[in-house]
């Protein structure tokens, strides 16, 4: 801990992890940082352990066809005794595409990597569940990747009679 009160959340991960860890631009006053999937793990053990960051928030998939790799996993880390908040951006490849999953350091990851899997197909290594969470089993594809046609599903509507 002595490292991260001398230091801000993204000088003290980039010092710890030189050539792994790269500060992203973000808006004054944010703490962004990016990681290859291949060490997501190994940092996120840090990030817990020694920096601090006990909280993890949020987590969701990102999809950037046009870009390598084409998606990111984006982690909302908190450390709430400072307070302190860093967000981490995790590049993720691959087909299918895979991180490590991060439940046995944060269990809260859960569910958010559930969802991410669910929506974009981004497979979380070492998950103790990876099941579908808000979509039926059977379906097929992904919805929120943009490539998956918005059109594919045909939607039902039902008409109410007057008076109801």
């Amino acid at each position: 801990m002595d490292e991260t009160t001398s230091q801000s959340p993204v000088a003290a991960v980039i010092a710890r992890f030189p050539g792994v860890v790269a500060e992203r631009p973000s808006t004054p006053g944010e703490a962004v940082v990016s990681v290859d999937a291949a060490h997501w793990a190994e940092v996120a053990r840090w990030l817990h352990d020694e920096g601090g960051f006990e909280f993890l928030s949020d987590l969701c998939g990102v999809d950037w066809p046009h870009r390598q790799p084409r998606f990111e996993v984006v982690c909302t880390l908190t450390d709430m005794r400072t307070p302190a908040r860093i967000r981490v951006v995790v590049g993720v490849g691959g087909d299918p595409p895979a991180a490590p999953s991060v439940t046995g350091i944060w269990p809260g990851a859960n569910w958010f990597e559930r969802e991410a899997y669910d929506m974009f197909g981004i497979v979380f290594e070492g998950h103790p569940d990876l099941t579908r969470i808000l979509m039926p089993d059977e379906w097929e594809g992904y919805p929120l990747r943009k490539d998956y046609s918005v059109g594919k599903v045909p939607v039902e509507y039902k008409h109410l009679s007057p008076g109801h």
